[in-house]
């Protein structure tokens, strides 16, 4: 039995590397996705592309430091689909750098997007799982968060606030709500690194081309998660390349 198929799961973050492809992925295998991201053009072909493969989509702008865009994402898929089966919380930001040059707007984004955009979704979907007596949080967290290298300090903090997030909310939710962390290590996805200072930048760009892993192969463990039965709960998956450290 598959049990993607039918499901309604939101996604942030989903124009682009991680999003996307669990956009694709799970729209191939059934499920009826909506889509969010801050970029219409890309969110508005993305959702051609599925739409044209024979899945069913709905997409918003979404900006998920603003909790009423992330709400409006959660209400578009109630209203056009009639539930909300999975809340994938995405979008994530990652402009490192040193502490010592303070870059404190980069800090500033950090925390927004990336924790107070989870707790944004988090608002908007527990009432309509609540409501439902199920529902499943995926929550995309990362190994920077697990070993702290220079550059990635708050960036690291963020994402170790989603893990510890997610732990709670697994351990308030009951027998009703699945919550899951997805921790990825080096995956190739536009942006990373993109503020640090040009021979910084072109390392990390090197190591990326080197072992970096694709972001399907991400998409492919979240799908893992979802598609296991109600009564199985798959509370973290790590992934990484094999080559990195």
């Amino acid at each position: 039995m598959d049990n993607i198929k039918g499901k309604v799961v939101v996604i942030t973050g989903a124009s682009s590397g991680i999003g996307e492809a669990t956009a694709l992925l799970l729209a191939a295998r059934g499920a009826r996705v909506v889509l969010g991201a801050r970029r219409p053009g890309p969110l508005a072909e993305l959702a051609a592309r599925i739409e044209a493969a024979g899945g069913e989509v709905a997409t918003a702008p979404t900006d998920v430091r603003v909790r009423t865009d992330v709400q409006a994402l959660v209400d578009l898929a109630v209203e056009r689909f009639g539930r909300l089966d999975v809340l994938v919380n995405n979008a994530g930001v990652m402009p490192v750098s040193l502490m010592d040059e303070l870059r404190v707007d980069d800090w500033d984004a950090m925390v927004d997007v990336n924790v107070k955009g989870v707790l944004h979704g988090i608002a908007a979907a527990l009432p309509v799982f609540r409501a439902q007596g199920s529902g499943h949080v995926v929550n995309t967290a990362s190994t920077a968060g697990l070993r702290i290298v220079p550059t990635m300090a708050v960036y690291a903090a963020s994402k170790a606030a989603v893990r510890t997030i997610s732990e709670g909310l697994r351990q308030e939710a009951g027998d009703s709500l699945r919550v899951t962390l997805i921790t990825p290590g080096m995956t190739s996805t536009a942006g990373a690194g993109a503020t640090l200072d040009p021979a910084e930048r072109t390392e990390m760009q090197q190591r990326i081309t080197a072992i970096a892993m694709p972001p399907e192969a991400v998409a492919r463990a979240i799908a893992f998660a979802v598609e296991q039965p109600a009564n199985i709960d798959v509370g973290e998956i790590v992934i990484r390349p094999t080559a990195q450290a």
